[in-house]
């Protein structure tokens, strides 16, 4: 069992709650989690990089002078790829790099991931986040407060306007609803800070799924 504190906006801890490491798999899966991690930075990536072959390039085909007797190094066409202009060697074509995993193994990874936070005491609950307007100056004041002074990924149970609107300025910070979790937006920020609706909508989603 981990003890979580729960803290209000002002970083005083309210409650205490135990949550079952078995909840969230019982163990960080590593190999899974990091399959996860290869798979989400390998749909990132942009393969339209492409260069012309020797085929794709405009040009005649003709040798540009005979093989022998004219003393100049032997020539191909103009097409070759050691002259400007011509077609690359190896010329780069489109690639698609996008890899797949089951549903269940990125449900997995996504609990292991939280489960290394809360084992590291890298997750932060508050009891509640609203905002009446947009108010960045108010965010940062209340992750100060709670001692959150590196990247920090913002978890609440449903998307909200206002609170989405003051945490989008704040430098190395990001928010998504628990809906959209996943390992790799989970890994790449040292914090993870959850609402207290949006844990307990988490560990309610494990508990359904188990």
């Amino acid at each position: 069992m981990i003890d979580l504190a729960v803290y209000n906006r002002q970083g005083q801890q309210v409650e205490t709650f135990s949550v079952d490491e078995s909840v969230f798999g019982g163990k960080v899966r590593t190999a899974l989690l990091k399959q996860a991690l290869v798979m989400y930075h390998a749909n990132r990536r942009v393969g339209t990089a492409t260069t012309k072959s020797r085929g794709m390039v405009e040009g005649s085909t003709r040798k540009l002078y005979r093989q022998k007797g004219t003393g100049n190094a032997r020539a191909g066409t103009v097409r070759t790829n050691i002259r400007r202009g011509g077609g690359m060697a190896h010329a780069k074509q489109m690639r698609d790099f996008r890899q797949d995993m089951p549903q269940k193994q990125r449900r997995l990874a996504t609990n292991s991931a939280i489960l290394a936070k809360l084992q590291s005491a890298d997750v932060v609950v508050i009891d509640e986040l609203k905002f009446a307007a947009p108010k960045t100056k108010d965010f940062a004041k209340i992750l100060d407060n709670l001692g959150i002074n590196k990247s920090c990924l913002v978890a609440t149970s449903t998307r909200d306007e206002n609170v989405w609107k003051s945490v989008r300025n704040v430098p190395r910070t990001a928010l998504m609803p628990v809906a959209d979790l996943n390992a790799a937006d989970i890994c790449s920020r040292k914090k993870i800070l959850f609402t207290k609706d949006a844990f307990a909508a988490v560990v309610d989603m494990n508990k359904n799924k188990a």
